[in-house]
């Protein structure tokens, strides 16, 4: 939901780098939807040449609320703030929604409720402030590492990340957002009492 800047590569990277099957888009002129998948590279030029993601070929025009109620393993709210509402919540279908959008969700309980999960913005678009971090590691240590390194290091701080909320959440059963700012304060809490702050 929301084929621009964030959700365009996610559509690239989840089809091209991971085999995902994507099923769905929307911009804010409506959706698409194609039961076998849409061809995204050639979605992007077609948005490209005709401002919009509608009358895609191979593909059947929907709203973008038709979308954010599709059958789908996950849902990636990718443009707007409060899509997902106590008012439509109950009609998510997917298996889980991963905010690349900042806080599009604003009905965790219900989802937490139907069993799901939702993998929280500040989580889902964490990679950036680490590899902003690895910059300055790397500029204080006169030191430089290529992308493969950069992205083996990213790939494992958000693998434990991810890990870390999903075990308390679970643990917990609470939403994984709750669980992620449980950790979140408790780390900051740790690092003020090793620094003598508290």
């Amino acid at each position: 939901q929301g084929f621009g800047n964030v959700g365009a590569p996610a559509a690239l990277i989840g089809q091209e780098q991971f085999g995902c099957r994507i099923v769905a888009v929307s911009d804010s002129s409506g959706g698409i939807f194609a039961e076998d998948g849409l061809a995204v590279r050639a979605l992007v030029s077609h948005k490209k040449k005709s401002g919009r993601v509608h009358d895609f070929p191979g593909a059947r025009n929907i709203t973008n609320n038709d979308l954010l109620e599709l059958e789908c393993d996950i849902l990636i709210p990718a443009a707007l703030e409060n899509v997902i509402t106590m008012a439509n919540a109950g009609k998510v279908a997917a298996k889980m929604v991963a905010e690349f959008a900042n806080g599009p969700v604003g009905a965790d309980e219900i989802l937490h409720g139907n069993g799901i999960p939702v993998i929280p913005d500040f989580l889902c678009n964490g990679g950036g402030v680490i590899v902003s971090y690895f910059e300055m590691v790397q500029n204080a240590n006169f030191d430089h590492w290529d992308e493969k390194e950069v992205f083996r290091r990213l790939e494992k701080k958000m693998i434990e990340a991810y890990r870390s909320v999903r075990v308390l959440s679970s643990q917990n059963q609470v939403p994984m957002r709750q669980a992620a700012y449980s950790i979140a304060v408790s780390r900051v809490v740790q690092a003020m009492h090793m620094r003598g702050w508290i």
